[in-house]
């Protein structure tokens, strides 16, 4: 394999280049075409909903500026002949701040009502799914048990019977069903054996029984008696072969999503899968588990900042925090002390008052009271640093709250983070691959892509060959959501959540209770190469910015855990799930301001290895809807997006010498879900196909061969060029007479099946060229440094003859 030293990438920056970077991290450069830095924020408003709108910039300086703020950014970046459009993530206070700093703002791409439909579409389908299960359970006359389909496909010189079935009792009982079968026309059931098949369960909703396997002879009919005793019986059809072109043979099993799921059901997913699959898969809980789904209860009394009195439970909320109520009365009379009652978990603050009666009590004497009298039950602060000296308003009983939303199904432990470690040896013999998700909570697209991987692999393995061949020879790792927390959060209380639910805010900041939607650990900016605290750009300090990196490296249980992840000694290919924007990515990720000083590029070879396995993989998600991720969203992070100090993919390529790759699904965190459904298809196929490439890289020496193939124009003087290679490979390519390099020229759809794009050059074009595979093997073994000669030459012109 290529590009796998034993020796680790860590390069801090100089002192005096740190210090320089650090003050540009703060106040953006005063050239013209910089705005300013936003005015100091005020604070985070609580209770704000977060839209996606366009941010209009007029090149890259304004754009490092724009990421130097902290600005919540999607993954989204379009240069245009015009500038720079980017997608962030604001509310209307910070769309404020961004305007009356300069920033242009353009349309609102995403609402938070769309957001709130999605879930609304998702209880809907989960709803009408529990509807057919009780309708089939209480109007069944017949039989219990229905079979759906019975489907008999030859792949290779393998049999496959496949079948789906319901029964009424499935949304219940997890029991399998087994299927008998004949032996041809004629002949009983029974006499050409039995198979089982297993309960499909989608966000807790049985959907049916469906399994596959191997058999002898073609059947006729198939029985099922269920558990009841009740019997169904059906005849066996023919199923449709697929092209033996493609990857996916006859009787290929995908399409396993349903609705997007929650972290949750994620989990519940992958459990079900490893116990219907012992010998295949195992869950493995990861070391740390996260802080949970839980805060303590809060309010906030008052409303100028001076006379303000915040509060939190000591107990967290559900542990009885959101019990305590805390009111502030007016004793009623003049001349009236300061005191505290404490009534089990009421706690009664009666106010000092003057001889008029007026109130005298300030917020720090308050809070003073609370602390002292009440301090088992709560713990009391004066406003975010403030002195305390304003006269606190009298105010009713109120309840504290953690105010959060999700039903009691969600755990609000400290919660355990699984992965789902799939491969028929699991002993660290095989290559290691892994896939993760949802490092960001918002982004529900990604973590579905890992499942309807995961539910792929398992279920073609008994009779598909080449999903055998992944499995006997690949230790695969898939973690669906190494970020539960915001992930939960996300779904029920603030669908914009990108964040963990860490509260590092100091109580001289934003901790209380109006910061609440703000708060947590940006962890895709928490890990330790190149990040925030080696002097690089693309993530904040602050704790309430969108890109807050958190106060050290590997501060969080789900950055430890990830680490743990790529710290396994066989790991050496993984992919992150992103969304959005469709682009495909690796490192560098990150660099310095000013300068654009990057991290280390990788070398000739190792980039050949990232360009070469890039153009199958992509070419796997266009099989799905020809759906393109373009050549200008392909490349390393910091090239084709922007920087991102401290991401996942530069630890593990620079510390673990992993080849990291980062999809970013999709053109929305939370699309209706026809598309969502749709995405998930073609980026599983793309992951699959990252699995094939693992495979391959040890296997493949072979240099690619390619030819220039020139055709009649319908253009007078000038001719049509196509490039034919050996085998799926990208093409790079030069029109100018000059050496090719990777960053020439790309061919568009190099290697797929569909056929590459046509070049339309004048007659007499000379062409430069070389091919490079997925394994990293460049034709006619060139170097594409611009120094090599032995790369491919001609001149486009017709033959004659």
């Amino acid at each position: 394999m290529f590009g796998l030293p034993g020796r680790r990438w860590r390069h801090r920056l100089p002192a005096f280049l740190a210090a320089a970077t650090a003050v540009v991290l703060l106040v953006s450069p005063a050239a013209a075409v910089v705005p300013d830095a936003p005015a100091a924020d005020a604070g985070p408003v609580a209770g704000e909903e977060a839209s996606v709108v366009e941010v209009l910039l007029d090149g890259t300086a304004q754009l490092d500026a724009l990421v130097a703020t902290g600005v919540d950014l999607d993954h989204h970046v379009s240069r245009t002949e015009d500038g720079v459009v980017v997608h962030a993530v604001v509310t209307p206070s910070e769309a404020a701040r961004l305007t009356a700093a300069g920033y242009r703002l353009g349309r609102v791409l995403h609402r938070p009502g769309d957001a709130q439909a999605r879930v609304d579409e998702r209880e809907a389908t989960i709803a009408a799914h529990r509807a057919e299960n009780h309708t089939f359970a209480t109007t069944a006359t017949a039989s219990d048990v229905k079979i759906i389909r019975a489907d008999y496909y030859t792949s290779g010189t393998s049999q496959i019977l496949s079948v789906e079935a319901k029964w009424a009792q499935g949304q219940t009982a997890a029991t399998p069903l087994t299927v008998e079968r004949d032996s041809g026309p004629g002949t009983e059931i029974g006499s050409g054996g039995t198979q089982t098949i297993a309960r499909f369960v989608d966000a807790g909703v049985y959907l049916y029984h469906r399994g596959a396997a191997p058999v002898t002879v073609r059947p006729e009919y198939v029985r099922i008696t269920s558990p009841t005793g009740d019997v169904a019986v059906a005849k066996v059809q023919e199923w449709l072969p697929i092209p033996e072109t493609d990857p996916e043979g006859p009787g290929y099993q995908k399409d396993f999503v349903t609705s997007y799921l929650t972290p949750t059901e994620l989990y519940a997913r992958i459990h079900q899968l490893a116990a219907e699959f012992p010998d295949l898969a195992e869950i493995v809980e990861l070391p740390h588990k996260t802080n949970g789904y839980r805060r303590k209860a809060q309010a906030v009394f008052g409303s100028a900042n001076a006379s303000r009195v915040a509060v939190d439970s000591r107990a967290w909320g559900h542990q009885g925090g959101n019990d305590v109520s805390v009111e502030l009365a007016h004793p009623g009379a003049p001349g009236a002390t300061l005191a505290v009652t404490v009534t089990g978990s009421d706690v009664r603050v009666s106010l000092a008052t003057d001889a008029t009666g007026a109130v005298t009590s300030t917020a720090a004497q308050v809070v003073e009271a609370l602390n002292a009298q009440a301090g088992s039950l709560l713990r009391a602060y004066t406003y975010r640093g403030s002195a305390g000296t304003g006269v606190v308003a009298p105010a009713p009983r109120t309840r504290l709250t953690d105010d959060l939303s999700a039903p009691a199904s969600v755990s609000r432990e400290p919660h355990p983070v699984y992965a789902i470690r799939i491969g028929k040896h699991r002993d660290g013999s095989r290559l290691g691959v892994l896939a993760y998700a949802q490092e960001h909570a918002r982004e529900w697209v990604p973590p579905l892509v890992t499942i309807e991987t995961a539910e792929r692999l398992l279920r073609n393995y008994a009779h598909d060959g080449r999903t055998k061949q992944l499995l006997n020879d690949l230790d695969i790792w898939i973690a669906p959501s190494v970020n539960p927390d915001g992930g939960h959060y996300s779904f029920y209380d603030f669908n914009s959540q990108r964040k963990n639910m860490t509260n590092h805010c100091p109580l001289t900041g934003p901790a209380d209770f109006l910061g609440r939607d703000s708060w947590g650990v940006d962890n895709n900016r928490n890990y330790t190469e190149y990040s925030l605290f080696d002097g690089y750009s693309g993530a904040s300090s602050s704790c309430t910015s969108g890109t807050y990196a958190g106060p050290s490296e590997l501060s969080e249980p789900e950055n430890r855990n990830l680490d743990w992840l790529a710290s396994r000694p066989n790991v050496r290919f993984s992919m992150n799930l992103h969304s959005s924007g469709n682009y495909f990515m690796w490192s560098p990720g990150a660099y310095a301001v000013p300068g654009r000083i990057s991290a280390p590029r990788p070398t000739l070879a190792e980039e050949s290895a990232f360009w070469g396995a890039s153009s199958r993989i992509l070419t796997a998600i266009k099989r799905h809807r020809n759906m393109a991720v373009t050549p200008a969203r392909t490349g390393p992070i910091s090239d084709v997006l922007y920087s991102a100090a401290g991401n996942s993919g530069d630890m593990l390529w620079y510390k673990y010498r992993i080849y990291a790759w980062n999809f970013e699904v999709g053109t929305s965190f939370q699309p209706e879900w026809d598309e969502a459904h749709q995405e998930t298809m073609e980026f599983a196929n793309g992951l699959v196909e990252m699995m094939r490439v693992a495979r391959d890289f040890d296997r493949d020496n072979t240099r690619p061969e390619s030819t220039l193939r020139v055709a009649a124009s319908a253009t007078a003087g000038t001719v049509d060029v196509t490039f034919d290679v050996s085998e799926p490979a990208a093409v790079f390519y030069t029109l100018d007479r000059s050496a090719p390099t990777y960053s020439s020229t790309l061919y568009g759809s190099a290697g797929i099946r569909e056929g590459g794009e046509t070049l339309t050059v004048p007659a007499g074009t000379t062409v430069h060229w070389f091919s490079v595979d997925a394994a990293g093997n460049v034709e006619n073994n060139y170097t594409p440094d611009g120094s090599g000669r032995n790369y491919r030459k001609a001149v486009a012109t017709l033959p004659t003859g």
